[in-house]
């Protein structure tokens, strides 16, 4: 199971494996409280990218195709089909930033990986 869910949220028992997938660490939090097990940075959307769509909904669709395009590299596919496997026998929970949890990398990550999960 793929869940995602704010990194400034308390942790859960619920929450199985913890990942970060944003590029920058995550203000005002500290290794501790976020509790990882893993920061995938280089799952997360390019520099560039971030800060093009900052976080605008009215550039949500444009921001999915884009990120989407990032992520269609073999190193990355890789990263998806591995999270993928790692979700059929544990809970996988994707950790973002963003104050808006629709519009955010966590949202099309775990897409592509629940898609992946039937490829696999």
């Amino acid at each position: 199971m793929i869940r995602i869910k704010r990194v400034y949220d308390k942790p859960s028992s619920r929450d199985g494996i913890r990942i970060l997938v944003d590029r920058i660490w995550p203000r005002g939090c500290t290794k501790e409280q976020t509790r990882l097990d893993a920061w995938r940075k280089e799952l997360a959307p390019s520099t560039a990218l971030r800060t093009w769509f900052g976080h605008d909904p009215e550039k949500w669709m444009e921001f999915r195709t884009r990120y989407r395009k990032e992520l269609n590299r073999p190193e990355q596919n890789r990263a998806i089909e591995d999270l993928a496997r790692l979700a059929q026998t544990q809970t996988v929970t994707l950790l973002y930033g963003a104050s808006d949890t629709e519009h955010n990398q966590a949202v099309v990550l775990k897409e592509l990986i629940d898609s992946a999960k039937g490829r696999i």
